[in-house]
């Protein structure tokens, strides 16, 4: 920058007659800045110029405060800022997000490459959010395939062994295909217990699932669940743009059916930072390595056996439902649906369904399933009353 004593030289050396183009080699500038200083009729000022206004100036305080509460996704940010009124592009906001990013917490994850069709991985997610009205903990299971890092996402009430292995199904029918491994976390639903010589003990259930689908399960160590870098991203991803989309929902049914449309739109069609590929465009390579799918879908039911009470009843989740009364004392198998649908079977023959329903709602009875009972309880006896007819004239 030009001082008062180079605007000085610069007004000595032109009133001799000396050229512009001279007296800036000889300031080591360029004669343009010569130019500027003459205009000016001074050296600079040393004030910078005030910044221009930017259209996000308005919306700075917003994007502040989500980033606070831990929302980092442009795409979501920018959304919600639009809502507020901004008509400026992403390019703005994304300079702006850009230099606060060390700020964010965040730990190593490490992410092993995998070849195509080789490896899906598999976790949980939760969170709160409103269904049906009411603030509820919401489970979703995350399946990613380990190549092309698409993924499907499915939520339920709970994450218990049969909704994981439904997640898993769900997985492998919305890519159209089944991996030669999953990886899953230690919950009890795949994994019993990790043994000496890295020997892993797995839920038999899920041994059954895997010999279905023709899968070989695997495990992350104890306390490096974190191996399953790829999944844990888009559990994080999940959480900051679905969730962050999409506030409430009316039911399970409803945030499930936002999901897939969600999948489609937009996780799919996104440029994956590590692969700098589009997601879906990446598939495409992978989907000749999946496997096919079995020609029966594997029973995700709950399964279990219940004695048949005196009265005709099995107990299930805390309420009653009724049998054929010919079976009271027996054993039978109860099937829950992930539909909450009650089958009850006598060996291979089912004798009767229901639809769970809550204690509230009283026990569930088919009136035909206890004919016997009622004939036998409106059956009375009648006796010879002489006896204590007898009796009272001897007590008189």
């Amino acid at each position: 920058m030009l001082g008062k004593e180079d605007w000085m030289y610069i007004k000595a050396q032109l009133e001799s007659g000396v050229y512009k183009k001279d007296v800036a080699e000889a300031l080591g500038v360029h004669p343009r800045t010569i130019t500027r200083a003459l205009r000016r009729g001074g050296p600079p000022s040393g004030k910078r110029p005030l910044a221009r206004k930017s259209k996000l100036d308005p919306f700075k305080p917003i994007v502040d405060e989500l980033l606070k509460a831990g929302v980092w996704n442009g795409v979501v940010i920018f959304r919600k800022i639009q809502e507020k009124g901004y008509t400026g592009g992403m390019t703005i906001l994304k300079d702006y997000i850009h230099p606060k990013r060390p700020l964010r917490l965040s730990r190593a994850t490490v992410r092993f490459e995998t070849p195509p069709g080789k490896q899906l991985q598999s976790d949980w997610g939760e969170l709160f959010t409103e269904v049906g009205g009411k603030r509820t903990k919401v489970h979703f299971i995350v399946n990613t395939l380990g190549y092309s890092r698409r993924f499907h996402f499915w939520a339920a009430g709970s994450q218990d062994a049969e909704h994981t292995y439904e997640g898993i199904i769900r997985a492998f029918e919305y890519f159209g295909g089944v991996t030669r491994e999953v990886l899953v976390d230690n919950q009890k639903s795949a994994v019993i217990s990790h043994r000496i010589g890295d020997r892993v003990e797995f839920n038999e259930r899920f041994l059954d699932l895997a010999g279905h689908y023709g899968f070989a399960p695997r495990a992350c160590q104890p306390g490096r669940a974190r191996t399953k870098g790829k999944d844990e991203r888009m559990v994080g991803y999940i959480k900051g743009n679905f969730f962050q989309c999409y506030g409430s929902f009316d039911s399970f049914e409803h945030l499930n059916q936002l999901a897939e449309r969600w999948l489609c739109e937009e996780a799919d069609r996104r440029v994956h930072g590590t692969v700098k590929e589009v997601v879906a465009e990446r598939f495409l390579k992978e989907v000749p390595y999946l496997s096919a799918l079995p020609a029966q879908r594997y029973d995700t039911s709950y399964l279990d056996r219940r004695v048949v009470s005196w009265d005709g009843y099995v107990d299930v989740c805390g309420n009653r439902y009724s049998v054929p009364d010919r079976l009271c004392g027996s054993v039978v198998m109860i099937r829950v649906g992930l539909d909450g649908v009650l089958s009850i079977y006598e060996g291979e023959i089912k004798v009767a369904e229901h639809r769970l329903r809550s204690v509230r709602e009283g026990w569930v009875r088919v009136p035909s399933h206890h004919e016997r009972l009622w004939r036998e309880a409106l059956h009375v006896e009648h006796r010879d009353l002489s006896v204590y007819e007898e009796v009272s004239e001897w007590n008189f």
